[in-house]
């Protein structure tokens, strides 16, 4: 504490010095603590001093009533960006049901397609066998 008041005079040092010791007693105490409360709310100018400082800090009806009017308003402001989103959802579900939609028609060509080639495949298969390994069994069997 000595370089902090070390300007002021001797005098005040000591009350501060007192006033450093007083507030640690208090600071220990709790029952002292609360008889110095009762003895300052009993004092009327301390009293009302106490009273002005905690009325700045508590909310009055109007305060109340306007912070319900932001609320209310940001509430609002929510619910139509949720009905936005909605909307858009929707629009994002039926853009997907349609791709959906074509992706099975696409599906379906292909099988129609791959079971084309497929029988394609069969029968140039079925041919080449026809033109070469038959005349060359019959060929081994004697037949031709």
């Amino acid at each position: 504490m000595g370089g902090l008041f070390k300007d002021l005079p001797q005098g005040l040092r000591r009350a501060m010095s007192l006033a450093e010791k007083l507030i640690e007693e208090f600071e220990k105490d709790p029952r002292a603590k609360k008889r110095l409360a009762e003895l300052l709310v009993v004092e009327p100018d301390v009293r009302l001093a106490m009273i002005n400082a905690l009325m700045a800090e508590v909310a009055t009806r109007r305060d109340l009533g306007e912070l319900r009017a932001e609320m209310r308003s940001e509430m609002g402001q929510l619910r139509s960006e949720m009905g936005g989103l909605r909307s858009d959802v929707g629009s994002e579900i039926g853009q997907l049901r349609s791709e959906m939609g074509e992706l099975r028609s696409e599906i379906g060509q292909l099988r129609i397609e791959i079971s084309s080639n497929f029988r394609w495949t069969i029968g140039t298969i079925l041919v080449v066998w026809g033109a070469t390994v038959i005349p060359i069994l019959l060929r081994l069997i004697g037949a031709i």
